[in-house]
């Protein structure tokens, strides 16, 4: 298995462990509430519509959902979520890009500057890592029995880039124009769309191994440990 395919499926078992411990609840939560500013409507606030799903998708239950989007419309007292995107380098000179959702904004970059010193990195100034990447659309589809070639016809016929497997899932990429539109094509197809969000995702990799990979580990998962960090991307290629 690759390093990447390896670092994909580390971090999508943490999600279910996640979501078994009502972490991902709350992240679930800030989104629904700031993408509701627009509008609670989600028939015309198509970010909503995605949030909702997602949330869905995890089975939250509909209560919740309801009373963030109140909150966030006012129809209920709430707190104001600010959207934030820190950049900064660890081990071995991986780059990191970290988006976060917090009601405080000085307590939140002083932790995040806190964990990459403690982990043998460093926080960035805006734009020092980000040319790195690139902002792209990503759809995860449990496999359930299909056929890569079947899955692949729909996707591209929808206008996604690519799609890849990795063990028992479909990982389906898109540009931000098409994201929704081959999101929503899966959706009136019964796919099950176990998470859809927009990603940085690195044009290269850093292969990383050994001490400089379980450093980089460490340095990842204490960041989306964070209450406030919402996700975390490297370039770093985790190898054995």
């Amino acid at each position: 298995m690759s390093g990447h395919s390896k670092w994909a499926t580390i971090k999508r078992k943490k999600a279910v462990l996640d979501s078994k411990r009502g972490k991902i609840f709350t992240k679930l939560i800030k989104e629904i509430t700031i993408a509701a500013r627009a509008g609670g409507d989600i028939n015309g606030n198509p970010r909503l519509r995605l949030a909702v799903d997602n949330a869905k998708a995890q089975n939250m239950p509909m209560d919740n959902i309801e009373r963030a989007i109140k909150k966030a419309t006012g129809e209920l007292e709430g707190v104001i979520y600010h959207e934030l995107t820190y950049e900064g380098y660890g081990p071995a000179g991986i780059a990191v890009v970290v988006e976060v959702a917090t009601d405080n904004k000085n307590r939140t970059v002083a932790e995040v500057r806190h964990l990459f010193s403690k982990n043998g990195g460093g926080m960035g100034e805006t734009g020092s890592v980000a040319w790195m990447f690139d902002r792209k659309g990503i759809i995860t589809l449990p496999a359930e029995g299909k056929k890569e070639d079947d899955v692949m016809e729909i996707v591209l016929d929808a206008g996604a880039d690519d799609l890849t497997t990795e063990e028992d899932y479909f990982e389906v990429a898109t540009t931000i124009e098409s994201f929704e539109t081959v999101r929503r094509t899966l959706v009136d197809k019964k796919f099950t769309v176990e998470n859809a969000s927009l990603q940085w995702i690195a044009k290269n990799l850093i292969e990383v191994k050994g001490e400089d990979a379980e450093k980089v580990v460490k340095l990842i998962e204490s960041l989306e440990d964070l209450d406030d960090v919402q996700n975390v991307f490297s370039n770093a290629d985790i190898v054995e």
